[in-house]
């Protein structure tokens, strides 16, 4: 399961934690220094581990504003060229999830919604997008990563697993929230790396701290998913 420095940041652990990507990587390791991988360097480091699916809880994507800012996760890309499955719940209601879903589209990345036909966003189990394709077993979705990975094609996918019912957050809450942090990030000129933690963080202090307990039981909710998917990729590997 990877641990993003915004779920850390939750967990009041960011001291000294480097936040760590694709380009990040080889000065974390040759400094021996601590990092949080982001949902790209998790990819990277378990493919070279030989492992297949993680958990996260959210996964970065085209935030809001791009088409000036071009303010795009290295997450995306990452996923069109790495063979590892991401088992999420959706994307960051922070970011521009239309735009999100168009750039994995065109990058040919497969958008799978486990029991749900709408793509979850992170709080919410709706966004108004639909998924892909709906797959409602474990057992299924590991036909088909093994099928994708088996005929040679390149990246990852995106099983996208709503938050449990009970843990949800009303949209309407959680959409005024996100707007009055996006509006303070433009006011204090908070731009790169820095907005995803700090509007993560405002969401939590606008909510609050009901967002945090919803982000605690997500993040476990697709661990658990992720362990039953790897248990049946691996006895199809191994049948």
């Amino acid at each position: 399961m990877g641990l993003t420095t915004e779920e850390l940041q939750y967990l009041g652990s960011t001291d000294g934690i480097i936040k760590t990507s694709r380009r990040d990587i080889p000065f974390v390791v040759a400094g021996r220094k601590d990092g949080a991988q982001t949902v790209a360097a998790t990819m990277i480091l378990a493919d070279l581990a030989g492992i297949k699916i993680f958990a996260t809880g959210g996964i970065g994507g085209v935030h809001r504003g791009a088409t000036a800012s071009m303010d795009v996760s290295a997450d995306l890309d990452e996923l069109a060229v790495t063979d590892v499955a991401v088992v999420c719940a959706g994307a960051k209601s922070i970011l521009d999830i239309g735009l999100t879903l168009e750039y994995l589209e065109t990058k040919g990345v497969p958008v799978i919604g486990y029991g749900a036909s709408e793509f979850p966003a992170f709080y919410t189990r709706e966004s108004g997008f639909k998924v892909d394709y709906r797959l409602d077993s474990p057992e299924e979705i590991a036909a088909v990563l093994q099928a994708k990975w088996d005929l040679g094609l390149k990246g990852g996918a995106i099983i996208a697993n709503p938050i449990p019912a009970e843990f949800a957050m009303d949209k309407a809450v959680i959409d005024e929230a996100i707007e009055k942090a996006v509006r303070e990030a433009g006011e204090l000129g908070i731009k790169g790396k820095e907005v995803t933690p700090f509007l993560l963080g405002r969401v939590k202090d606008l909510t609050g701290g009901d967002s945090l307990e919803s982000n605690i039981q997500l993040v476990l909710n697709n661990a658990a998913l992720a362990a039953r998917i790897a248990v049946c990729f691996s006895s199809r590997r191994a049948s």
